[in-house]
């Protein structure tokens, strides 16, 4: 059974995707659209979000699937391992996953990363420390950024 949630955080809306008790997509959205369908983990999502946004969350618990290329799951993989408040660039994952020179194509998966926020591809910055390059607009990737720097010292 599939679950379409429209999450209202303080940088804007968000839309969750579930299927059968794990989420699929998680990504920002201009507009609010109809809620539907239902989900056991639902509350969970919307709990840990709300922890998140308030800056008392810097890991998530929330099962989630992915579907991508093997090249993609790799990308993915290494995302989920930046920690909170830090960041790394498009060169550095390439080198983590043992693609030297693949910055470019980790740029096109991270872009794909189905599941913003969890899977932090909003971490990930440009070699120059310059933000580049993010699915739910560069103001979007800011706001995450500051979010998490205001809330990493504590």
């Amino acid at each position: 059974m599939e679950c379409i949630y429209f999450y209202k955080s303080n940088i804007g809306y968000f839309k969750i995707v579930i299927v059968d008790d794990y989420i699929i997509n998680l990504h920002k959205v201009t507009t609010k659209e109809q809620n539907h369908g239902t989900s056991k983990i639902l509350t969970k999502v919307i709990k840990e979000l709300d922890e998140y946004f308030k800056g008392e969350r810097q890991n998530f618990t929330i099962p989630y699937k992915l579907k991508g290329t093997p090249f993609q799951m790799k990308v993915w993989n290494a995302l989920s391992k930046i920690p909170y408040g830090q960041t790394r660039s498009y060169k550095d994952i390439a080198e983590n996953i043992n693609c030297t020179k693949g910055y470019r194509a980790v740029g096109l998966a991270n872009n794909k990363n189905p599941i913003a926020i969890i899977i932090p591809c909003h971490r990930v910055i440009g070699i120059n420390g310059k933000l580049i390059g993010y699915r739910g607009g560069l103001e979007t990737k800011e706001a995450l950024l500051e979010l998490e720097q205001k809330f990493s010292n504590k």
